[in-house]
């Protein structure tokens, strides 16, 4: 490898583990790299500038040296776990999101109860199952940046414990105040799932085989709140609606616990940032990773990091973009979510616990759309990718037809099946379309996924805190009918919008952003 004075390629050292089981050192078992000339330097070899002779430790290298993983196939890295541990980790996140996501929904039909017994009015109830979803705009934008700082796996399990903590004192609360406050805090400890799903999709699946990984994630989340009013119903009905809460945090704290088995730390910035540490302290000199700076202290890099993600929302315009269709998509669903089972109750006469049932007709909608998402999402990204040079763009013009039909067939009092279809059809639209809006997210901001994911989610879940509010008065004043089709018609146009403006212009909008993040 050396020829006189000069380094003619870099040097890769093999795999050795001395420094990972406490054993002396022999040699550097990383890629260290000199991040000025991008060249390691070992023993027995020197630099251009001859700063290192034939005699030197073999641990003496420069001040600034960059660790990076061992190889195309370092075990270490999760992208080289096998496929169990790789499907356990992202089925078991993606089961946090279902929880969180079905208990906010399983409050719907328990209001006129939780109102009776705590004296709320009804529109005061209703702020217990919307300052719920106002905690996932905002507690991502803090959850994401301490993710990236100290890793997926203890935040993901702190924050979890957390919810259900929470969960609990929902569930003993005797006053509004207290649910409300509650209520608050659980949605701020759930909102962890909305910014760590799909980072952690991307931290273990390559791009060519994360579809699938993509389809699970995507449908167990959005499964919780069509089938959230469902199991609402029956514990309301059955043994009060206390125990919505409690059943919640009793299945949360029960993935807790498994994830503090099961769950490895996916995070390429903890894996190197831990294994700088040990070489560091190794040796007595200083390594870092490529995301930090080879100076650089803790409470630099959280500082960054928490700012990270408003920084991505003001300086990324395709982010932007992205947001906007994504907030109109959740608001329509939540107008969905909020009034779908006051169509059966009030129009169609039938009771709450047969109200609930009609939500399957959403969750069969996700499943069509998830089987589709998972089969060809792969084919999609591998034949897009080659075809456009790597842009790819996500589609989707389902949800305005699934709306018109749901809301002229209710209008026309047809047969409850036929508003059912158009729920389902709505429902395998809103899916692919979010789905693939978020992958793209997931391609286009590579080790920030997490501050990307949680600048996208702000939008959305204020849209879907804040549109339920105007939709009994929009239902009311155009009746089901005119009320969908105002929501269907404005969807068309996002609907056209969104492939026509990522496929065509998302190279260039990206570029548009500025590249300090």
């Amino acid at each position: 490898m050396a020829q006189g004075n000069t380094l003619t390629k870099p040097h890769v050292y093999d795999q050795e583990k001395v420094l990972l089981d406490g054993a002396p050192a022999m040699h550097v078992p990383f890629d260290v790299v000199d991040k000025e000339k991008q060249v390691c330097v070992a023993a027995g070899e020197s630099s251009t500038d001859g700063s290192v002779d034939e005699q030197a430790n073999p641990l003496m290298l420069t001040d600034s040296a960059q660790v990076t993983y061992d190889g195309p196939e370092d075990k270490l890295n999760p992208q080289n776990w096998s496929s169990p541990l790789k499907w356990s980790v992202t089925i078991l996140v993606s089961c946090g999101g279902f929880i969180t996501m079905m208990s906010g929904s399983m409050l719907a039909p328990a209001l006129p109860a939780i109102g009776h017994d705590l004296g709320m009015s009804e529109a005061t109830a209703q702020i217990t199952l919307s300052v719920f979803v106002l905690s996932f705009a905002f507690g991502p934008m803090l959850l994401a940046p301490f993710a990236e700082v100290y890793g997926r796996r203890p935040v993901w399990i702190l924050c979890g414990t957390f919810y259900s903590l929470w969960s609990i004192v929902s569930g003993f609360s005797h006053n509004k105040g207290l649910l409300v406050a509650s209520r608050l805090l659980a949605g701020f400890g759930g909102s962890v799932d909305f910014v760590m799903s799909y980072p952690v999709v991307d931290d273990v699946w390559s791009p060519e085989e994360r579809g699938k990984a993509c389809a699970m994630v995507s449908f167990l989340p959005l499964l919780g709140p069509a089938m959230g009013p469902l199991v609402g119903g029956i514990i309301t009905q059955t043994i009060g609606w206390r125990w919505i809460f409690w059943v919640a945090a009793i299945i949360s704290g029960c993935l807790m616990i498994l994830g503090f088995f099961v769950f490895p730390e996916t995070s390429a910035a903890k894996v190197l940032g831990d294994k700088a540490k040990k070489l560091s302290k190794a040796t007595g000199q200083h390594y870092h990773t490529e995301y930090e700076g080879p100076n650089q202290k803790v409470t630099q890099k959280l500082w960054l990091s928490i700012n990270r993600p408003a920084r991505l929302l003001a300086t990324q315009p395709i982010l932007i973009v992205i947001s906007l269709f994504l907030a109109y998509n959740f608001g329509i669903l939540y107008v969905v979510l909020s009034t779908f089972s006051s169509l059966y109750t009030e129009v169609y006469h039938q009771t709450t616990l047969q109200s609930g049932l009609h939500y399957i007709a959403l969750t069969l909608g996700y499943l069509v759309a998830n089987t589709i998402e998972a089969e060809v999402m792969d084919r999609i990204w591998a034949h897009l990718t080659k075809k456009a040079g790597g842009e790819t763009a996500p589609d989707g013009l389902l949800m305005p037809i699934g709306l018109f039909w749901y809301g002229w067939s209710a209008e026309a009092h047809l047969h409850w099946i036929m508003p059912d279809i158009g729920a389902a059809i709505f429902g395998c639209g809103f899916f692919l379309n979010t789905g693939l809006m978020l992958a793209y997210v997931l391609d286009s901001f590579g080790k920030y996924t997490a501050s990307a994911m949680a600048a996208s989610q702000l939008l959305r879940m204020i849209a879907g805190f804040a549109f339920p509010i105007f939709a009994p008065a929009m239902y009311t004043a155009l009746g089901w009918g005119w009320a969908n089709s105002t929501l269907a018609l404005v969807a068309l146009v996002f609907g056209s919008l969104a492939p026509i403006t990522l496929w065509k212009f998302g190279a260039r909008i990206r570029a548009m952003g500025k590249p300090q993040w």
